[in-house]
């Protein structure tokens, strides 16, 4: 097995904004896929009993600090995690554990959703890169429907449907990468996306499959600190909030983060 590295530190930075809010990751053949997304499929055939045992056995289910009207099953330390994963799952090449803790940008979005339901309820959202499923999930609570929360990782899969049913919501899940497949016309009123820009090439593909969904008439909301390749250019600032999170994560214990329309 291979030493467990630390979780890609999400870094970057981060008036108070009020968007108009009148306006509107897999299943199959591993065949040019990443690696990671190969070890995800491999990890997907696993039936979802001992996955979903193993998230209730490696996490705590407790508040969000920035939203505590939702509660989450989330871990202490990463990279303890992320080493257990990979050794009693037995699959190698994991991508890290995102789905176990409550990002910066995923709090914020969650946070201005819950305080401006009007964007969202009666929606149709996807909740893109869904990590733990927090943004999916205050959405749902908001009054949207149907909720899909998309992530290339197993794992999230399970953490996303313990999570739903502790805030008794049902939010549906695809494990795949959508960020390469075709618009499917306006399948979603409103895309959202929490800490997606730290990486150029997930950027860059991230941005394309927005202003493509957008093109076709998808809100397209952003939660992000002010990480390296967030394509400022492009949005538009809604509101910025000081968020708490784990020094295991970032670089502070409170994180500048911002909420982002794409324009």
């Amino acid at each position: 097995m291979r030493a467990p590295r630390r979780l890609p530190r999400r870094t970057g930075r981060g008036t108070r904004r009020d968007c108009d809010v009148g306006r509107n990751r897999h299943g199959g053949s591993c065949v040019g896929s990443r690696p990671q997304e190969c070890a995800a499929t491999a990890l997907g055939s696993a039936t979802p009993g001992p996955r979903r045992d193993f998230v209730r056995a490696n996490t705590r289910l407790r508040p969000v600090p920035h939203v505590p009207e939702i509660r989450l099953h989330l871990a202490d330390e990463s990279v303890p995690l992320w080493h257990k994963t990979e050794e009693e799952l037995g699959a190698i090449g994991l991508p890290p554990p995102y789905w176990a803790f409550a990002w910066a940008g995923g709090q914020a979005l969650a946070r201005y959703l819950l305080d401006h339901r009007e964007l969202v309820a009666g929606a149709r959202v996807l909740d893109l890169a869904a990590g733990s499923g927090l943004v999916g999930i205050a959405a749902a609570l908001a009054g949207a429907a149907p909720v899909v929360a998309s992530d290339i990782d197993a794992l999230a899969e399970d953490a996303i449907a313990l999570n739903g049913a502790a805030n008794g919501v049902y939010v549906e899940v695809l494990v795949q990468d959508l960020l390469d497949r075709p618009v499917p016309g306006s399948r979603y009123d409103v895309i959202l996306v929490g800490d997606l820009f730290y990486e150029r090439d997930t950027a860059a593909r991230a941005l394309a499959f927005l202003e493509a969904h957008a093109a076709h008439g998808s809100r397209v909301l952003i939660g992000d600190p002010g990480r390296t390749y967030l394509p400022r250019h492009r949005l538009e600032m809604c509101r910025e909030y000081s968020v708490p999170v784990t020094r295991d994560l970032e670089d502070y214990d409170i994180k500048r983060t911002a909420v982002w329309r794409l324009k």
